[in-house]
């Protein structure tokens, strides 16, 4: 076979000259070889571009080039005219039909050789069944030894060889002398051939009277064992031949040979469309060519197909792509490559000289041009050349995109809190291990609290706020440790404004001299490189970042060191905003804890518990304030202004001082709501008047008014959520208070609700904060607050608890205030009325039953001043006033109430009355003989009222004058005010 392709190569070589079946090609044919050797096609789709350029014995034309023909001495040949086809597809079709024809052949050979075998040993075996079988039949021995075997024997034979389809069974004695026989003729004859031994069985081809056969030889023995006879048994071998199962056989064959000449025929075609009828010189000179182009030249070749499949890439492209060994066929975006170079390839768009990144530090400038532009297959080709003049100017630019790149991640994930200590931390997290390996953040202590650090003379002192780092563990400050910069060290160094690099901290003594023991522990742990950064805003030093490194063995550069110092100059930045803050929200809240009460004012009337909880985006203008009134009587104030910070705090104070001063007219709450609104208009007109677009419209308010005597309460609301009502049974409701607009609108009335509770009722006072959440209606909030108040505990401490700890999610965006007052009534014996009539005479009766009251209440001590101030009120109402008069008297549980109240409108003036005055002195009598007195106007007149000490209470201050700074702020964290009166 081998010398039959060895002449088979030869006759190929030596073809007669072919005319061109194909179209001339391009000037770039040598170019397109390299390129599309192995697709075969160039770009007329026709031709194979090596056939045209490749050195393959034709010119661009088409003709034989000179010096590439084949040899004279072969020309003309035709003597395997079949087999020198000039075509590798005919040669390939040749030899294929050749070795499927020795194939066939030699199956049908192998096929007779081992029929005729299985012939011979089917024949032995089936003559030696037949005699054993006849043999050992039991009439078999008998009729030898009768007086006439032939007799008894021969129809026995005939009728088995005939059953058997054997040629001959013969029974002889045992020297040889024939029994039977087919032939009759030969019956009473010797056996001609040798029998041998009569106990031997043997089986041999002989040729006997009918011709070649199988014979086998069985003896025959009596039950005693003595050989009475013998059985032969011949069979002709065509008589097992398998030569009639041969024709079965040749016909697969025939076909198999057809299909594989129709198989050879169809991949010969296939293989004539993929060489472009090429011969075998075409095909190694072609082959020769583009080994020489893309493996000996200095530039990278790709081809890739429409796919995105690797087709070829030579050792320079290997090289610059740092391609794997198995690239081949596989995808671009599998191979590991750089994705603007994996972009291009895979995308096939056409590129001129583009820069583009290649394996390790290499640039690459890169040409991309379609293969199918002219009628070519998909796909494209790209070449590479090594730009390495450009390394530095690359290397330089990506360091300035790497810079760029962590300078705007840093803007986005530096500062996204308005809290100094997190905006460290963030800092420190940013930057391991993007720059550093350890990061500590070191500020002044002013800065933590919100205050702007003042310029030290003297050694630094910063505070640890931040680290973050790739172990726990390294021997540097731990944070919140206080730390003393002397100037020496790098980072007292760094306060100058620029940052200091120290690229080997074991070559840098200064910087131990802030703890000569802690650094060298620090050099111990690993720690060999530092960067310090000094955190500047506006000028002012607001603390030190400190970047180490210990992992990587290279020490920080002067790039690293730009880079710290931007880094840490955009977060200087953000600590400045949320310092700001800090100062701003500390003020906030400290003027609003100075403006809201402080201790809640002695009164009988009601038991109050109160809660604040500010909200944590910072203070609101939600208030509460609680004012005891003439006559046991207290107010219950709750309040909200819209906004947040200084300007609703300031906001929240001025409402609580003018509803201070509004109570002292203790006018009724809807006028008195009147009165507010009034002023929240002036004020927001006169500061918008100034420019002030600050308005405080859409404040809130809720004033509420209890006689713990008659029990009846007097409430109304200008925008507040209603209050809610606990009956004594437990019982919950909303009680129906008409809701005015906010205060600010103007022009629209106001109206009270009068609902007479209860003894032991509690009022639930709130804010739109405890009800009202973001995504949650304000009815399913009233529903929450419902089901709380049904199962809270009895007292008002524990009410507020109850609802604090249900309603009051933790990190709440609004201010909560909640007031829970607990209603008191003054017992019978507490109160004394009289009816006076319009007499001055039945002065002397009251003064008389006034005196027996107070003796009754153990108050002889302040009976004759008490006379002496219903003497002159009763005096004035009878003489100025109209009937009905009435006196009243209240005993509370640290002062006296005098009231006597007429049908008149008129309001008493205290005046100083001239020595030549017969009156006019009543008055002056009562203020300084009373420590509070007033009037109030009621619905069927008015009350002139005073008030005195009882005796062992001291000189108290009964009341808050109404001034801010009263006003109770709240404990830190979420601890509320607490406040209890009981009578």
């Amino acid at each position: 076979m081998a010398g039959f392709l060895r002449r088979l190569r030869a006759l190929s070589g030596a073809r007669a000259e072919r005319p061109s079946r194909q179209n001339a090609g391009t000037d770039d044919a040598g170019k397109g070889a390299a390129g599309t050797g192995d697709r075969g096609k160039g770009d007329d789709g026709k031709r194979g571009a090596g056939e045209r350029g490749s050195g393959a014995g034709r010119d661009v034309h088409g003709r034989p080039a000179p010096g590439c023909d084949p040899p004279p001495s072969t020309r003309g040949r035709r003597l395997w005219s079949a087999l020198s086809e000039r075509s590798v597809a005919r040669q390939v079709f040749a030899l294929q039909l050749v070795i499927v024809v020795l194939l066939v052949v030699a199956a049908v050979v192998a096929l007779v050789i081992q029929a005729n075998s299985d012939n011979n040993r089917s024949a032995r075996a089936r003559t030696l069944d037949v005699a054993q079988s006849f043999a050992q039949a039991p009439g078999t021995a008998r009729a030898l030894r009768s007086s006439d075997p032939t007799a008894a024997l021969q129809p026995r034979t005939e009728a088995a060889r005939k059953r058997l389809r054997v040629d001959a069974i013969v029974v002889a004695s045992p020297s040889g002398i024939r029994y039977t026989h087919p032939d009759r003729s030969r019956i009473g004859k010797r056996l001609t051939e040798p029998l041998g031994s009569p106990r031997r069985v043997r089986i041999d081809t002989v040729d006997g009277a009918i011709g070649p056969v199988v014979r086998a030889v069985v003896p025959v023995t009596d039950p005693d064992g003595r050989i009475v006879g013998r059985v032969s048994v011949a069979i002709k071998e065509e008589q097992v031949s398998a030569g009639r199962e041969m024709a079965p056989l040749l016909i697969p064959a025939a076909v198999a040979l057809a299909l594989a000449t129709a198989g050879a025929a169809l991949v010969s075609r296939r293989l004539r469309r993929q060489t472009k009828g090429l011969g075998p010189l075409e095909m190694t000179r072609m082959y020769e060519h583009h080994d020489a182009v893309l493996h000996a030249v200095h530039e990278g070749v790709v081809i890739v197909d429409g796919e995105g499949r690797l087709l070829l890439a030579n050792d320079e492209a290997k090289r610059l792509l740092d391609l794997p060994s198995d690239a081949r066929c596989r995808h671009v975006a599998d191979l590991g490559l750089e994705p603007r170079t994996a972009e291009l390839l895979a995308s096939g768009r056409v590129a001129t000289d583009e820069i583009l990144p290649g394996a390790g530090e290499r640039l690459l400038a890169v040409n991309s041009r379609p293969t199918g532009a002219k009628g070519g297959p998909p796909g494209f080709v790209a070449t590479f050349r090594d730009a390495t003049e450009l390394r530095l100017l690359s290397g330089r630019v990506e360091a300035a995109r790497r810079r760029l790149r962590l300078l705007y991640d840093a803007t986005g994930a530096i500062g996204t809190t308005l809290d100094v200590t997190r905006t460290a931390e963030e800092l420190a997290q940013f930057a391991v291990p993007r720059l550093a390996d350890y990061v500590t953040v070191d500020l002044a202590e002013p800065v933590l609290s919100g205050d702007e650090p003042r310029p030290s003379f003297g050694s630094p002192r910063m505070r640890r706020t931040a680290f973050d780092g790739v172990r726990p563990d390294p021997p540097l400050f731990p944070v919140g440790e206080l730390i003393t910069y002397v100037a020496s060290s790098s980072q007292a160094r760094s306060f100058a404004g620029q940052a200091v690099l120290e690229e080997r901290l074991s070559d840098a003594p200064r910087w131990r001299s802030v703890d000569p023991a802690r650094t060298a522990r620090v050099i111990e742990f690993g720690i060999h490189s530092l960067i310090a950064a000094p955190l500047r805003a506006r000028g002012v030093l607001l603390g030190v970042v400190s970047f180490w490194r210990s992992e990587k063995p290279g020490p920080f550069e002067e790039e690293d060191l730009s880079l710290a110092d931007e880094l840490a100059a955009r977060a200087a930045l953000s600590i400045d905003n949320a310092r700001r803050y800090t100062r701003e929200h500390s003020m906030a809240i400290t003027l609003q804890r100075r403006l809201l009460p402080r201790a809640l004012p002695e009164q009988s009337a009601v038991q109050v518990a109160t809660r604040y909880l500010p909200a944590t985006g910072g203070v609101s203008g939600d208030w509460f304030d609680v004012i005891p009134l003439p006559g046991a009587r207290v107010a219950l104030v709750m309040g909200d202004v819209v906004g947040r910070g200084l300007h609703a705090a300031a906001t929240m104070g001025r409402l609580r001082t003018a509803v201070h001063n509004f109570s002292t007219l203790d006018v009724p709450p809807d006028e008195l709501l009147a009165h507010l609104d009034e002023l929240v208009v002036r004020i927001d007109q006169d500061a918008l008047a100034a420019g002030d677009e600050t308005a405080i419209t859409g404040a809130t308010c809720l004033y509420a008014v209890y006689d713990p005597v008659s029990r009846l309460c007097v409430t109304a609301r200008a925008g507040h959520p209603a209050p809610a009502l606990v009956r004594p049974d437990g019982t919950v409701d909303f009680p129906d208070v008409p809701a005015g607009p906010p205060l600010g609108v103007g022009g629209l009335p106001f109206e009270a609700a009068e609902m007479r509770l209860e003894e032991g009722s509690m009022l639930v006072v709130y804010t739109d904060g405890l009800v009202a959440r973001r995504g949650q209606d304000v009815d399913s909030g009233l529903r929450a607050l419902r089901e709380v108040l049904e199962r809270a505990p009895g007292s008002p401490e524990e009410t507020c608890d109850a609802v604090v700890e249900a309603l009051v999610p933790a990190g709440q965006r609004d201010d909560v205030a909640l007031l829970v007052a607990r209603t008191d009534v003054l017992a019978a014996d507490q109160v004394a009325e009289w009816a006076v009539e319009s007499d001055p005479a039945a002065v002397a009766e009251v003064r008389a039953g006034v005196a027996a009251n107070l003796a009754d209440w153990g108050l002889e001590d302040i009976a004759f001043t008490t006379e002496l101030i219903l003497s002159e009120l009763l005096t004035n109402a009878i003489q100025h006033a109209t009937a009905p008069v009435r006196v009243r008297l209240l005993r509370d549980r640290a002062r006296l109430v005098c009231e006597v109240a007429d049908s008149s409108s008129t309001s008493p003036h205290l005046r100083y009355a001239a020595t030549t005055d017969e009156g006019g002195r009543g008055l002056f009598l009562v203020a300084q003989l009373a420590d509070r007195w007033g009037t109030r106007y009621t619905k069927e007149g008015k009350v002139i009222w005073t008030e005195q000490a009882l005796p062992g209470s001291g000189d108290p201050d009964p009341e808050d004058p109404g001034l801010p700074e009263t006003g109770a702020s709240p404990s830190e964290g979420r601890t509320p005010p607490r406040g209890r009166v009981t009578a």
